[in-house]
C-alpha cells in the first residue's frame, strides 16, 4: 500500500547504493532527507587497476569475489576505457561469482552476468563463512575490495584455503567533502524537523559519531537522537548503535533485513504519531 509514509521526515545516510532505498521510501509517500557521508572517486592511480585487468583476462580467474556493486561498475568504468570490455567479460563469464549481498549481484545482472553464490550476511564474515564451504585449493580468486577496511582476515581465511589471492581496490572515500552535510543533518534532528532516521549499515553509526566529536556536536547528535526514532536494517547496526550507547526503535519483522521490510516496520511504527512537521503547522 502506497502513501504509508505520507508527510513523514526520513533522514538517510547516503552510503554507496542508496538511491534505492530514497525511492522506495518516497513511493510511500516519505519526504526524504537525503545526507551524503562521502563523496567516492576513481582510485588515484589507476595503473594498479589497469594491470589487475589485464591478470584477469590474460589468466582468467578461477574465482571471482565483489564486496561492492560499486566496485565492479568503476571496474567496468576502466575497463570500457581501456577498450578491453568484450575481453575481460568473456573472462569473468568462465569464473564463479561470489556476491557480498545483493548489491554486486544487481552490477553484475548490468553485464549479463549473474553470481553463482550471495551472502545471507552481507558481511566480511559471511563471505569468509560462504567460501569456507568450497575447495578454493590451488585456485585464483580475484576479490575485490572496498576503501577504509581492514580486509587481512578475509584475505588471510582464503589463503588458509589454499588459494592464491589477487587483490584490486578500484575506488576511494572521500569523507571530508561530506562532513557539513553530516552536521546540517545533526542540527536538523537537534530541531525536532526529522520523524526518523534509517541505518542500513554500521559505518553510518560510526561516522555520525566521528564527525559529530570532529564539529563538536555529540552532544546536540545524541539530544537529537534522543527524540528521534531510530530505525536499523539488522543486528550488525543494532550492536554499533548498542556500542555507542544507543538504542534501536524500529526494526525489520521475523528478522528480514532488507529495505522494503524496514520501510514497512518504519510505516507501522511512525502512524502511531502524525508527521512532525504537520503537527506544528
Amino acid at each position: 500500500m502506497a502513501d504509508r509514509l505520507n508527510g513523514y521526515r526520513i533522514l538517510i545516510l547516503e552510503t554507496r547504493e542508496e538511491a534505492q532505498f530514497s525511492r522506495l521510501l518516497a513511493e510511500q509517500g516519505a519526504d526524504v532527507l537525503q545526507c551524503p557521508m562521502f563523496t567516492i572517486h576513481d582510485a588515484p592511480d589507476p595503473a594498479p587497476i589497469e594491470t589487475w585487468i589485464r591478470r584477469a583476462i590474460e589468466r582468467p580467474l578461477d574465482d571471482l569475489v565483489l564486496m561492492t556493486g560499486e566496485g565492479l561498475r568503476r571496474l567496468m568504468k576502466l575497463v570500457r576505457r581501456t577498450g578491453v570490455e568484450a575481453e575481460f567479460v568473456g573472462s569473468i563469464c568462465k569464473a564463479r561469482k561470489f556476491a557480498r549481498g545483493p548489491k554486486p549481484g544487481r552490477a553484475l545482472r548490468e553485464i549479463g552476468l549473474e553470481p553463482q553464490m550471495t551472502t545471507e550476511k552481507p558481511t566480511s564474515e559471511g563471505v569468509a563463512e560462504m567460501l569456507s564451504k568450497l575447495d578454493l585449493n590451488g585456485h585464483r580468486v580475484g576479490l575485490q575490495l572496498y576503501p577504509d577496511k581492514d580486509h587481512s582476515v578475509l584475505i588471510g581465511a582464503i589463503k588458509a584455503q589454499g588459494a592464491d589471492v589477487d587483490t584490486v581496490l578500484p575506488y576511494v572515500y572521500d569523507a571530508r567533502a561530506a562532513d557539513a552535510n553530516i552536521v546540517a543533518a545533526i542540527d536538523e534532528m537537534a530541531r525536532g524537523r526529522i520523524d526518523a532516521i534509517a541505518l542500513t549499515s554500521s559505518g553510518q553509526v560510526r561516522r555520525l559519531i566521528d564527525v559529530a566529536q570532529a564539529h563538536n556536536c555529540e552532544a546536540q547528535l545524541r539530544d537529537g537522537l534522543n527524540h528521534t526514532p531510530i530505525a536499523s536494517v539488522g543486528p550488525i547496526v543494532s550492536d554499533e548503535l548498542k556500542a555507542h550507547g544507543l538504542r534501536t526503535d524500529i526494526y525489520p519483522a521475523n528478522d528480514a533485513f532488507f529495505m522494503k521490510p524496514l520501510i514497512s516496520a518504519m510505516a507501522t511504527a511512525l502512524s502511531k504519531n502524525p508527521p512532525r512537521m504537520a503537527a506544528r503547522q
